[in-house]
């Protein structure tokens, strides 16, 4: 059989024009061999002509099912991307004269670009017919490309692309100079819910954290001002709410739109150990695992522990599973994570359960850090919110789920 001559298709996959006439003429030997047969008597040439047809009709199959296969492929790479794909918006020029249809589908999504000059999406040009500009030729494109097009985030379609601004971040700013010439917004951000009466604590807390990180506390107890003893307080953010619990604050303040700056986000309790724990240290290691979300283990022969895996392990530098009392999310994972947390949530009881859903592979990404660990103190904050055994006194009191299913990461345990 003669070489098959590809032709480039879509998706680059390369199929034959001809390939049915192709697979038909692989057969056509064997037929004839199978017929001329009949006027043959020498010994054993009807063998050798039928294992010659069988093997031309076992290539010829083959093939067929090589090229069918391939095409199948094919079109659901093209399914694929037409669900993927994002569908252009119409754009209304705003003077009258550039509300005149222009020649062609493809000159109109040309101009729209031009008149957005901006590059962060793609618009396939042969689809503009479904894109809202009219397109008074009667002869289709000759030609196919794409057209790089702004799209604005929604409540922000009104207004020029080059003036959106879709994030922010938790860094300072000055009151003078350029903008240009202020501190960079730090790397990861550290976020604790605290009360005044563990100003100590969360002092030692702080100083385990490099000036890689922006700091914002979060005051459960309205007292803000007395924070100013401690230097580092001055360049914190501060945000009061009396009687609310860190995830409260994340919910409301926490926005994936206003953290997308940092790598991670660490969010603590107030009531953390940190003696051997080193903020810089601990990154590296998360990087190096590759975890979406992590926490430091604990040391249980100086503090509390509420899952028994949470402990630290002396002999590895990580294992698996998180809880709330001190989480540390990365960028991709927070986005995730808040928005699984309710507006009515308190003290989190219960989120960790389905932390395995905010990222790609849980058995991989979610784990302990043994190698920095903390000691979790316990101390009881928001004391007198409402009756005792509906506030946060009662944490004891709620009924604790099955350790082994928080920390199992199989599909079963989910």
């Amino acid at each position: 059989m003669k070489d098959v001559p590809p032709a480039v298709v879509k998706l680059d996959v390369v199929v034959p024009d001809n390939y049915d006439e192709e697979v038909a003429t692989a057969a056509t030997p064997a037929a004839s061999m199978a017929d001329e047969d009949a006027k043959w008597s020498l010994p054993g040439l009807e063998d050798v002509v039928q294992h010659s047809a069988m093997v031309m009709e076992h290539k010829a199959k083959k093939l067929r099912e090589h090229w069918e296969s391939m095409i199948k492929d094919a079109r659901k790479e093209a399914d694929k991307i037409r669900r993927e794909a994002i569908n252009p918006r119409k754009i209304t020029f705003v003077t009258p004269s550039n509300q005149q249809s222009l020649t062609t589908s493809k000159e109109n999504m040309q101009k729209a670009a031009e008149l957005l000059n901006k590059e962060n999406e793609e618009i396939d040009i042969n689809g503009a017919a479904n894109s809202g500009f009219s397109d008074n030729s009667t002869t289709p494109n000759a030609t196919s490309g794409i057209v790089k097009i702004a799209r604005n985030p929604q409540g922000a379609e009104r207004l020029p692309p080059g003036i959106v601004v879709s994030e922010s971040d938790l860094h300072l700013r000055r009151l003078w100079g350029s903008p240009s010439e202020d501190t960079e917004t730090r790397k990861y951000l550290l976020a604790l819910a605290v009360g005044y009466t563990e100003r100590v604590n969360v002092d030692a807390t702080v100083h385990k954290f490099s000036n890689n990180f922006d700091v914002v506390l979060f005051h459960y107890d309205g007292r803000m001002t007395e924070w100013d003893e401690f230097k580092w307080s001055k360049e914190a953010i501060h945000i009061s709410a009396r009687k609310q619990t860190k995830w409260w604050f994340a919910k409301r303040f926490l926005h994936p739109s206003i953290v997308a700056p940092y790598d991670y986000v660490f969010l603590w309790d107030e009531d953390l150990g940190v003696e051997n724990f080193t903020a810089e240290a601990y990154i590296n290691i998360v990087k190096k695992h590759g975890l979406g979300i992590s926490q430091p283990g604990l040391d249980v022969t100086k503090g509390k522990k509420l899952y028994h895996v949470t402990v630290k392990r002396d002999a590895s530098e990580m294992h698996k599973f998180v809880e709330v009392m001190a989480p540390v999310f990365s960028r991709d994972a927070w986005k995730c994570v808040w928005h699984m947390i309710q507006n009515d949530l308190v003290h989190g009881w219960g989120l960790d359960f389905n932390f395995w859903r905010c990222v790609d592979f849980p058995e991989e990404q979610i784990g302990i850090v043994d190698a920095q660990f903390v000691v979790h103190h316990g101390v009881p904050t928001l004391r007198g919110q409402g009756k005792e055994k509906q506030g946060s006194n009662a944490k004891s009191n709620f009924a604790r789920p099955n350790e082994n299913v928080l920390c199992g990461c199989s599909a079963a345990g989910r």
